[in-house]
């Protein structure tokens, strides 16, 4: 198994659930349950890359490490590169990004996608993909599709429906070609500082998919089939109940 480095990007401010990062799941704040999964996984270190004080101060308090970023950061690879230059890690570690409000990812997931860039010397970053549970899904905006070539690099990922079908009766044979992109990343230190160092891109601007500027500059993104599928991530109060509601059988 590769070794490799665990960063955990987290803000507090978000439009739909303000203090995401620190709301109650089950008597935890909901990064310690995605430190918790991460510190299952292989990774040498795991890491919490943040701008915001109550964050720090809260990781710290269930004894997690924490780097702080500055605030104004575009996305969450670009807060990563800023805390991989902190940390002092060389071009050549591998860095996994593991977003903050993913309290159900696997740690077989992790080792997968780390693993799959150092097996990969054409790929810039790695990451992973599952079939799309229902055709509704190719329509859905808040599930990112991704549509990759016969080698298994993305061609392009979207919020939209791609591939676009002319009649209903098509849509299984392009739900076939589309899958729902999980977002998970791995990447060189010295791949992210060089992410970091471009101009965000207009597709990037339009979808709010940072992988895009990746793909629009011509690196090469590997998309792994995943092992294991973590729950839905929590970007809205009805994901936040459900979260809530899976812990509360557990305890039972």
């Amino acid at each position: 198994m590769v070794g490799f480095h665990i960063i955990i990007p987290a803000r507090y401010a978000s439009s739909r659930l303000p203090g995401k990062p620190l709301l109650d799941i089950g008597g935890k704040p909901m990064l310690q349950h995605v430190l918790e999964r991460c510190n299952q996984s292989a990774a040498e270190s795991v890491i919490v890359a943040t701008d915001d004080d109550r964050i720090a101060d809260a990781v710290i308090g269930f004894g997690g490490e924490v780097v702080m970023t500055s605030p104004d950061h575009r996305s969450g690879s670009d807060r990563i590169a800023e805390a991989a230059t902190v940390l002092g890690l060389k071009d050549h570690a591998v860095v996994v990004n593991v977003q903050g409000d993913e309290p159900d990812m696997p740690a077989a997931l992790i080792d997968q996608v780390a693993q799959a860039l150092a097996n990969d010397a054409d790929a810039a970053m790695t990451t992973a993909c599952t079939p799309l549970d229902e055709v509704s899904q190719l329509t859905d905006s808040s599930v990112v599709k991704v549509v990759t070539d016969k080698n298994g690099y993305a061609i392009y990922f979207s919020r939209a429906a791609i591939p676009w079908v002319q009649c209903e009766n098509s849509l299984a044979r392009a739900q076939h070609y589309a899958r729902r992109h999980l977002g998970i990343y791995a990447y060189s230190a010295g791949y992210l500082r060089l992410f970091a160092s471009r101009q965000s891109c207009e597709l990037e601007n339009l979808e709010k998919l940072e992988q895009l500027r990746g793909l629009w500059h011509g690196d090469k993104i590997c998309c792994v089939d995943a092992v294991e599928v973590p729950g839905a991530g929590i970007d809205t109060e009805a994901d936040l109940e459900r979260a809530r509601q899976n812990v509360a059988k557990l305890l039972r």
